[in-house]
């Protein structure tokens, strides 16, 4: 287990997102940043400082992140955190589970956040996070794999990664799913499962399962609503037969209905 500060690299080829970053790093007593770069010249940085973490901005001029990765091996290569503008890398990143990332603009709670995971492991685990197999995967999703926290999906199960679990769930037994900030949250049999995807993204694999959009942060499985309720201004919301109440917006409500009346034709 690490007992000496945590040493953090900051690799990111914008000035002021670095001093962001160098900020934030600063509140913690337990790390210390030991330099700044970017693009080409981070490869070098890297082996020069042996950082234990690493915060790497994913699109650089000259050199990607993914770039700077493919150059270390896997006895060089720090606990990674990518910073990206982009969602989609954002998903690659959640593709594997040594990878974490913060999506810009990011909150201080979520850098926080993000922060004491790496933290925990290098303790638990020490450095060299990023293997050749994680590099590949990511290769093969900028290359136009399928994104998403979502292992896998058939007419009768869904295989979601919740943090270092995998679950196993029938889609009926899904009742709805949040969008919370760059998390998913399933809902299903009365617990809850935090999903590295984006809603867009498993609401294209749930769609053809009998669920519909009903707001731009909720998908809800049509088998499981009670009923819709007018509230006002021509909102409404469904209610679930747990209880639940998802606002439907006034956008999406007339598709949602007859969504539902297809159900019973």
């Amino acid at each position: 287990m690490t007992t000496d500060r945590i040493r953090v690299l900051i690799v990111e080829d914008e000035a002021p997102a670095r001093k962001a970053l160098r900020e934030l790093l600063a509140e913690d007593d337990e790390v210390i940043v030991v330099g700044e770069s970017w693009g080409a010249r981070a490869v070098d940085a890297i082996r020069d400082a042996h950082p234990d973490v690493v915060f790497l901005d994913v699109r650089m001029p000259g050199m990607s992140g993914l770039d700077v990765l493919k150059q270390l091996g896997p006895e060089e290569s720090p606990v990674v955190v990518f910073v990206t503008a982009h969602e989609e890398h954002a998903v690659e990143a959640f593709e594997v589970r040594a990878l974490d990332y913060l999506l810009k603009p990011f909150t201080d709670q979520r850098f926080r956040a993000s922060l004491e995971r790496a933290k925990e492991k290098v303790r638990t685990e020490g450095r060299g996070g990023v293997s050749v197999e994680t590099l590949d995967l990511l290769r093969r999703r900028r290359a136009g794999g399928e994104p998403g926290g979502v292992e896998y999906t058939s007419p009768d199960r869904i295989v979601l990664r919740d943090g270092g679990s995998t679950i196993v769930l029938p889609p009926a037994k899904v009742t709805w799913v949040e969008a919370s900030g760059p998390y998913v949250v399933v809902h299903a049999e009365g617990r809850e499962y935090l999903v590295r995807t984006s809603l867009t993204s498993l609401e294209r694999r749930l769609a053809p399962r009998g669920f519909a959009r009903v707001h731009r942060s909720a998908v809800v499985n049509l088998d499981h609503v009670r009923e819709v309720q007018t509230i006002s201004h021509g909102d409404a919301v469904a209610v679930l037969r747990d209880g639940a109440r998802i606002k439907v917006s006034r956008s999406r409500r007339e598709a949602f209905e007859e969504r539902i009346r297809t159900l019973y034709d």
